[in-house]
């Protein structure tokens, strides 16, 4: 399986409150990997669409909402390897289609709608049964790719620096997966932050724990052997998933316009943010901090047709 994707640059970002706190940020470039499949996207879809090509499948379903990124990559994963794609899509249609489906269906992923009660039933048996029955031989990638193949996938993401010394990661979280797999792939000295995306997330902490321990007991290739120390720091969620403020628009364009890194305001530029303010804080010790950019820049555009209808 073959396509262009680049390697991700690490940026330095130099500004007066990294000066003030002692601290030396860079961020990881996941977001210039691939033009429409980039972020911890492809690592999460990697090794499904792997395990589907070598299963012979040729139907891929997945689950998302309206303004998904996870919808958006598997589309134009599935139009690039040749794949049918599927699109189980939260709540009821609206059209004119948004930019994030409009993009779905160009590149040729067929969209079914689902009422929310049905679509929080996406993991049971019970609905997969109907979908195979209703679409075939079908290959069945979780909401986010978060399984046991996507934290496979993150594992990986860490070889992209190196030997670049780094004491602490820092990442937005949904469902976990990536910061599961990037514990998995660190040294003992390092540790791995996560910034939950939604509001009230306290969950999170036992489903990556949980994730962690079916990922060594799979039997799969572990990097190490115990995941490196990781914690989730809950006050950055801005209401929570998909929930903007201007203070948070604000933020992101300046930080584009002094750093020449944009950033999209559903994941990473609230990861962003939260270290720009505990940075201020002295909340860190003085070291080496990486950001990890995992992409979703297309949604930003969804965000603000939301916003514009609004006004």
């Amino acid at each position: 399986m073959s396509s262009i994707f680049l390697p991700p640059p690490v940026q330095k970002i130099n500004n007066q409150i990294t000066f003030n706190s002692g601290i030396e940020l860079y961020i990881l470039r996941l977001d210039l990997m691939h033009p429409e499949i980039n972020g911890n996207k492809w690592f999460k879809l990697k090794y499904n669409f792997l395990e589907a090509q070598e299963k012979k499948y040729s139907n891929i379903l997945t689950f998302g909402g309206a303004y998904s990124n996870h919808i958006f990559a598997t589309a134009a994963a599935g139009n690039n390897f040749g794949f049918r794609t599927i699109g189980v899509i939260r709540g009821e249609e609206n059209l004119p289609l948004n930019s994030t489906l409009s993009f779905a269906v160009k590149k040729g992923m067929e969209l079914v709608y689902c009422d929310r009660t049905t679509y929080r039933k996406k993991h049971t048996q019970e609905l997969q049964i109907e979908f195979k029955k209703r679409f075939g031989k079908i290959f069945i990638i979780p909401e986010g790719g978060c399984n046991l193949n996507g934290m496979r996938g993150c594992t990986e993401i860490m070889q992209h620096l190196g030997c670049f010394d780094i004491d602490t990661i820092c990442l937005a979280c949904g469902t976990g997966t990536t910061l599961a797999g990037i514990a998995l792939s660190l040294h003992s000295n390092q540790k791995i932050i996560g910034f939950p995306v939604l509001k009230g997330s306290d969950f999170l902490e036992a489903e990556i724990t949980n994730l962690t321990q079916d990922y060594i007991q799979s039997g799969l290739p572990v990097p190490v052997n115990n995941p490196a120390h990781w914690q989730l720091i809950y006050d950055y969620h801005f209401g929570g998933y998909g929930k903007v403020n201007q203070e948070l628009i604000n933020f992101c364009r300046t930080f584009q316009q002094e750093h020449h890194i944009p950033l999209d305001y559903v994941y990473t530029g609230k990861m962003v943010y939260g270290v720009m303010d505990l940075l201020k804080k002295g909340y860190f010790s003085p070291g080496k901090i990486l950001l990890i950019h995992t992409g979703g820049l297309q949604g930003n555009i969804g965000i603000e047709e939301k916003l514009l209808k609004k006004r």
